[in-house]
């Protein structure tokens, strides 16, 4: 039995509805995603991960205390040249592969992020030195969070509207099938 108003005409009239504004949200999450993929398939840290990733580090939770300080008080020290008195926002340290390394993220003074500084865990010679964001831009257009709060609304609303998109297709799939069907119009109905 079913409930008036609830019939075929109606699941594709709101499935229409929805659908025409959904697919603009649709094309810009599916453009800025293969963005997103393809710099993480094809960028630099991806690459360091594919090379390093069966390499057994030379360090160990059993190390001596000095394998890990030394190389960040290195890092320290070489970073207080470049950006002395500035507040430390993280840390890392890469000790596997050809070229262990240490990476200070600065902040300002003020507060928000500044730069990356990318130091030769062995030597403490700068290798690279880059703007830094905690969160790179395209994952944050990606997310709607590049508008603010209001862009992270709109992208979960969008994300909740393509899943009201699919339970409606798939309510007018299931209303349009037929007992009895052979073949084919079995599953394409």
């Amino acid at each position: 039995m079913t409930m008036p108003g609830l019939n075929l005409a109606f699941w594709r009239k709101w499935h229409r509805w929805i659908g025409f504004p959904a697919a603009l949200f649709l094309l810009w999450a599916a453009a800025t995603g293969v963005l997103v993929a393809f710099t993480e398939f094809f960028g630099e840290e991806e690459a360091l991960r594919e090379a390093t990733r069966d390499m057994i580090s030379p360090v160990t939770v059993s190390s001596a205390q000095t394998e890990w300080t030394e190389p960040i008080a290195r890092a320290f020290a070489a970073a207080a040249t470049r950006a002395n008195g500035a507040p430390v926002d993280k840390l890392e340290v890469q000790f596997k592969g050809p070229r262990p390394t240490v990476t200070v993220f600065t902040g300002k003074p003020k507060g928000g992020e500044d730069r990356k500084l990318v130091f030769d865990a062995r030597t403490g010679l700068l290798l690279s030195e880059e703007a830094y964001a905690d969160k790179p831009f395209l994952y944050r257009l990606h997310s709607g969070e590049a508008f603010g709060d209001g862009g992270l609304v709109v992208a979960m609303m969008w994300g909740l509207t393509l899943l009201v998109l699919t339970i409606t297709g798939l309510i007018i799939y299931l209303k349009l099938w037929r007992p009895g069907q052979t073949g084919m119009k079995k599953v394409f109905w």
